[in-house]
């Protein structure tokens, strides 16, 4: 175990270094494959045991299987000004413009140097593709809990849905649009405001253009992360059964339902959550932005036809 736990870190080492010099543009699938090796973000953990009962012609026992957590890359997310120019080039055709989505950019003017307030950003949830890799990575060392993104599936297109990314409606009118303070990225007190969840749309005013995307990246995983919500939208969800716990919605700031990996324009093999603390941000000189959503999921391996429970370790 503790060499295959050596290598797996090793693993990240290279990748690492590897992403200190590819700081691009765009981004590309294997690029994406690369970068699930990251022991910051997967966070694998031994949490609990589970109980089940097998039976039999004999009698029955209960036997016992190891409950663990870890996250997986459920999504890759890009919030991008331009429409049509998604950074991840093999998937940008998806979201090309049309005749209810177009342009994109500023709310003054389309030069990157001035200091706009009001910006748009448009923004795609597409299943990332690296599941099979991950799954065969992390099955090295142990039980592998399965996520619920599907690879190259879109969950989330900006242009699909201009409604209510463009012209928030309904949300331009709930309370958690009206009211200062709720579901907020930071905090004004904390000195540290991104934005807010609400309106999930493409509008915002933020001079910041990383935080801006950081935003309403957020915002286009909150709507995916919840059933029923009013946008043009697949749910990004996995039903629970027995042995498995699959994360829940997306909620900004807590780390316990969402972390996110940067991966243009720097890529990073550190997960955060927004506000990250950092002073300052590479901006992109295109407004194109991409992170991976990781998620937390919980399991442990069937090891009988009935599940009795399973306990956790005190944390």
């Amino acid at each position: 175990m503790r060499a295959r736990l050596c290598r797996f870190f090793r693993a990240g080492v290279a990748v690492t270094l590897l992403a200190a010099c590819s700081p691009a543009l765009a981004i590309d699938t294997a690029t994406i494959l690369s970068s699930t090796l990251s022991p910051d973000c997967l966070a694998y953990q031994v949490v609990g045991i589970c109980y089940w009962l097998y039976c039999t012609m004999y009698g029955c026992t209960v036997r016992t299987s190891v409950k663990v957590r870890h996250y997986v890359p459920d999504a890759v997310v890009s919030s991008y000004s331009n429409t049509g120019q998604n950074p991840w080039t093999e998937i940008a055709f998806l979201s090309s413009p049309n005749s209810s989505a177009q342009a994109g950019g500023e709310g003054t003017t389309n030069q990157a140097h001035e200091n706009n307030l009001a910006k748009f950003k448009n923004a795609d949830v597409i299943g990332d593709p690296a599941t099979a890799v991950f799954n065969r990575f992390v099955g090295q060392f142990g039980t592998v809990c399965s996520g619920a993104g599907q690879p190259y599936m879109p969950y989330f297109l900006s242009t699909l849905d201009s409604l209510a990314w463009r012209d928030d409606i309904p949300e331009a009118v709930y309370p958690e649009s009206l009211t200062p303070g709720v579901r907020d990225i930071g905090s004004t007190a904390g000195l540290n405001l991104w934005g807010s969840v609400y309106p999930r749309g493409g509008f915002l005013f933020q001079t910041d253009d990383f935080k801006a995307a950081a935003v309403t990246t957020e915002r286009a995983g909150d709507i995916v992360t919840r059933e029923g919500q009013p946008h043009v939208y697949q749910p990004l969800l996995a039903q629970p059964y027995d042995g498995y716990w699959p994360a829940g919605p997306l909620i900004e700031s807590d780390p316990t339902t969402g972390k996110w990996q940067e991966l243009t324009p720097q890529l990073s093999m550190q997960c955060v959550v927004f506000p990250d603390g950092l002073t300052v941000h590479e901006q992109a000189v295109d407004g194109a932005y991409t992170w991976t959503l990781w998620r937390p999921y919980s399991c442990c391996e069937r090891e009988g036809e009935e599940f009795l429970g399973s306990v956790d370790f005190a944390q």
